[in-house]
């Protein structure tokens, strides 16, 4: 299987650029030889998940409205980590921010592009544990809803449809794996 490029760009023009993202437009000839364009979304942070687990396997979930999909979404608790700092460092950050959780480990399960067809962001999930509870301080664009339950229920809650973030799936199907497997 050929793994070069067979794209070629003619052109590029940048055409949106915010502290988040940056939109570039490409004129290319495709794969087929026409001509087209393609547009690409550069994001500036990575994006990172963590999946609390307790030592009774009990995980909790943040639920918030999320503005692009205008839709509520219960999701594993994640946020944006700077591309200059260590992803670790920015789940440590991003826990507690969100639930409160601090965590005493943090094993990192899954690496993953979110939507490589039209960006570049890449999602990292980490399993958090030997867990202590303080304060939630979300961000001001967040307003959350926290919600404590079993493992086995937000599994569920993945199966029947009921949570959709490609994060949040990847992340606790992933996580039920090394749970059967006796390595969580």
């Amino acid at each position: 299987m050929n793994k070069d490029n067979p794209w070629k760009i003619l052109e590029s023009q940048k055409i949106y650029d915010n502290n988040w993202i940056s939109l570039t437009e490409h004129q290319v000839i495709n794969p087929a030889g026409g001509k087209g364009i393609y547009g690409e979304v550069h994001f500036k942070n990575i994006a990172i998940g963590i999946i609390p687990l307790d030592a009774a396997y009990n995980t909790w979930l943040v639920g918030q409205y999320r503005f692009p999909i205008k839709a509520y979404s219960w999701e594993i608790p994640e946020g944006g980590g700077p591309l200059n700092i260590h992803p670790e460092e920015g789940a440590r950050r991003e826990l507690p921010e969100e639930t409160g959780l601090s965590a005493g480990r943090l094993t990192e399960i899954q690496r993953m592009h979110l939507s490589n067809s039209v960006s570049d962001e890449l999602a990292i999930i980490y399993v958090a544990q030997d867990l202590q509870m303080g304060m939630a301080s979300p961000e001001e664009t967040e307003e959350l809803a926290i919600r404590k339950l079993p493992f086995e229920e937000a599994f569920q809650l993945v199966l029947d449809g009921t949570i959709t973030d490609s994060m949040s799936v990847a992340g606790i199907l992933k996580t039920k794996l090394l749970i059967q497997e006796g390595k969580i």
